[in-house]
């Protein structure tokens, strides 16, 4: 074994009078201990927010969206077949986005109104999976009224269920000689659907887009634009660009799930940036802890210290010998955090003992998703600062005279 990696494992576990010591050694390595588990739980559950955030908010609106500047796209089967011929682009379909009253014996309320294609929707967006009651297919149903799809809170808040009739003002109305009369068609609802996120499940609904066109008045071959799936989520930006390019520009415009939500997801970045400095502030006050453990040590050990240089022992391999016993309580310290952490985070995960409360937020547990990346960064950063922390203790062994130091034995 390495003579100065021997002394240090000698010094740490040959202690038996030294039991002050001893405790502080084992202060050291509890503080970093809980510092890294704390550091791995925090971040699991922050990225298992994002991850959980993202999903919910792309499985109601698309990757990417195409619109126009001139308030609709006509002759969209054209431009859908265009788009399609990309290797990138997993699905498409064509929609129409208003806002109408809805209307019923319940209560009147103002609903996002989205006209789809339920034949292709399903390729872009994840409503068939949050359907609750009914199903996607059923708005194809032919009958008295069109079909429409709502929210769980919204059906909850005014009494709806499957079966029931509602009334849709649209604002695009006609003008009178009584003045400006909107336009009111009724619909019946074939499905309630639930995406766990109260906006949505509050203020939005789905019909055909045949049915939007009547309502809005449209032309049967114009919509508000086309909503895209890709194969990979994070190259949004870039396809988006590739797509611009593709439709030539003007009137043409092209947003990405990143834009369209850069704010929330900008704070949930810096959310756990700030939660990530602040437990990493324990593992600080851990390694401080290794600080006064080796610099009581290097105070208990001149002696032997003396001995080892008078027998031929380098400044060098006195100061290796401290850097390695704090490497050592660092290691131990961080190894003793991951077991715990990982085992509080997948605990977490698979049993969800930690409720939340529903009407607060959009989950009822607490997701955690561990990524490698953060994992091999908590391990990097809780070695490196308790790296430091043996770097003054160490100098002031390196330090020491020998004939000083036994002048008086």
């Amino acid at each position: 074994m390495n003579f100065e990696l021997f002394v240090s494992l000698r010094y740490l576990l040959a202690r038996r009078k030294q039991a002050f010591i001893s405790i502080i050694s084992l202060i050291s390595i509890l503080g970093v201990a809980m510092g890294v588990a704390s550091l791995i739980v925090v971040l699991g559950v922050m990225n298992g927010f994002s991850q959980n955030l993202r999903d919910k908010i792309l499985g109601v609106n698309a990757h990417v969206i195409v619109s126009s500047f001139q308030g609709g796209i006509a002759n969209y089967y054209k431009l859908s077949r265009k788009i399609s011929s990309l290797s990138e682009v997993k699905g498409i379909t064509p929609f129409i986005y208003t806002e109408v009253m809805l209307s019923t014996p319940g209560g009147v309320k103002g609903v996002v109104l989205r006209g789809i294609d339920p034949d292709v929707a399903g390729q872009v967006l994840s409503l068939a999976q949050d359907m609750r009651k009914g199903k996607l297919e059923d708005l194809n149903n032919q009958g008295p009224f069109p079909g429409i799809i709502i929210g769980h809170e919204l059906a909850s808040r005014l009494g709806l269920v499957i079966g029931s009739k509602v009334n849709l003002l649209s604002p695009a109305g006609k003008k009178s000689a009584a003045g400006f009369s909107p336009k009111i068609e009724i619909f019946e609802v074939r499905g309630i659907f639930k995406t766990g996120m109260y906006e949505y499940d509050s203020s939005l609904a789905y019909t055909t887009i045949s049915a939007c066109q009547k309502l809005l008045g449209f032309k049967k071959d114009l919509v508000t634009g086309l909503e895209i799936r890709l194969r990979d989520v994070y190259k949004a930006e870039v396809i988006g660009q590739k797509i611009q390019e593709l439709l030539g520009g003007y009137p043409f415009y092209v947003r990405n799930w990143m834009e369209m939500n850069q704010n929330l997801f900008s704070a949930l970045k810096l959310e756990k940036t700030a939660m990530g400095v602040i437990l990493i502030m324990i593992v600080l006050v851990g390694s401080f802890s290794i600080i006064t453990t080796l610099v009581m040590l290097v105070m208990e050990k001149t002696k032997d210290i003396a001995i080892m240089m008078s027998m031929g022992a380098t400044t060098a391999m006195i100061r290796r010998i401290f850097m390695f016993q704090g490497l050592i309580i660092g290691f131990i310290g961080t190894s003793l955090g991951y077991i715990l952490g990982l085992s509080i985070s997948l605990l977490l995960k698979k049993y969800q003992f930690i409720k939340l409360p529903a009407d607060v937020y959009y989950l009822d547990h607490l997701p955690v998703l561990l990524e490698w990346s953060d994992m091999i960064v908590i391990g990097l950063v809780a070695m490196l600062l308790c790296f430091l922390a043996t770097i003054y203790p160490a100098r002031q062994a390196a330090r020491l005279k020998p004939s000083e130091a036994l002048r008086y034995e």
